[in-house]
């Protein structure tokens, strides 16, 4: 092979890879912390809580792709209506979403079925004009034992970010996650909460609110694994136990007014 044909065949190698780096460097640059994403669990008692998200579109996102990221805005207001839940605009490219659930079972058909929906809204993503939510491998359960007054629950949840890496060819990673997304699961609850080490990939919350609110930062790029158990009262079983008192109450005071009422 004559030498000019391998400068040129070298210099071609060259201006790729040249090429590639500017590419990866430009999409670092215009994306970087593109996303902020708060998803905060709220439960109030055994049969009142709610789902509270919160998106907030980076000016660098606005500016590289603003159609895109305006109808990535609608397709949460879509599902989140499927959801019998609201939307709230605090701006043109910040949204709140709140989603009301009853009990413990709705909490986690209601969250699953959002993060990974099994019967879309009929049509594919392109005949509607808009684009859908990425999917993500994500479960929310929840074990629940009731002592009548009060409610015992432990909380699983496990995120596998790891598919938002860019990779290289040899499976090195281009463009970290980290820098496009910013993650954030919140579990607020009357009584506080007792974390539970689950082993590998589990993440550590902050806490606030004298233990009412943990706050776990997730790590994109990686499997996110977390456990918690909580208490959160009955208002049937203390509605009850009010009704008994209140009827025992009644008694000891008729009895007391008017003893010569009283029959054997």
């Amino acid at each position: 092979m004559k030498p000019a044909l391998i400068n040129g065949l070298s210099a071609v190698r060259l201006l790729s890879r040249l090429r590639v780096i500017g590419v990866v460097l430009l999409v670092s640059l215009l994306l970087s912390g593109c996303v902020k994403y708060d998803v905060l669990v709220n439960v109030r008692d055994e049969n009142h809580g709610a789902i509270v998200q919160q998106i907030r579109l980076g000016e660098q996102l606005r500016s590289f792709s603003n159609a895109q990221a305006t109808e990535w805005l609608k397709s949460i207001d879509r599902r989140a209506k499927e959801l019998q839940g609201k939307t709230t605009r605090r701006s043109q490219h910040s949204l709140v979403v709140t989603i009301p659930f009853s009990n413990g079972e709705e909490l986690t058909t209601k969250f699953n079925q959002f993060f990974n929906p099994v019967n879309p809204t009929h049509g594919s993503a392109k005949d509607r004009g808009s684009v859908d939510l990425p999917s993500l491998d994500s479960t929310l359960s929840i074990k629940q034992r009731s002592f009548f007054v009060v409610q015992r629950n432990q909380l699983n949840y496990e995120l596998d970010l790891r598919s938002l890496a860019v990779l290289s060819a040899n499976g090195s990673i281009i463009v970290s996650p980290g820098s496009l997304l910013d993650l954030q699961f919140s579990l607020q609850t009357p009584w506080g909460a007792n974390i539970i080490e689950l082993g590998d990939n589990t993440i550590t919350p902050k806490i606030y609110e004298n233990g009412r609110q943990l706050v776990w930062t997730l790590i994109p790029g990686q499997l996110n694994r977390l456990a918690v158990v909580y208490w959160v009262p009955s208002p049937l079983g203390i509605g009850t136990i009010a009704i008994v008192l209140l009827v025992l109450a009644g008694f000891l005071i008729k009895y007391r007014s008017f003893p010569g009422t009283a029959t054997a």
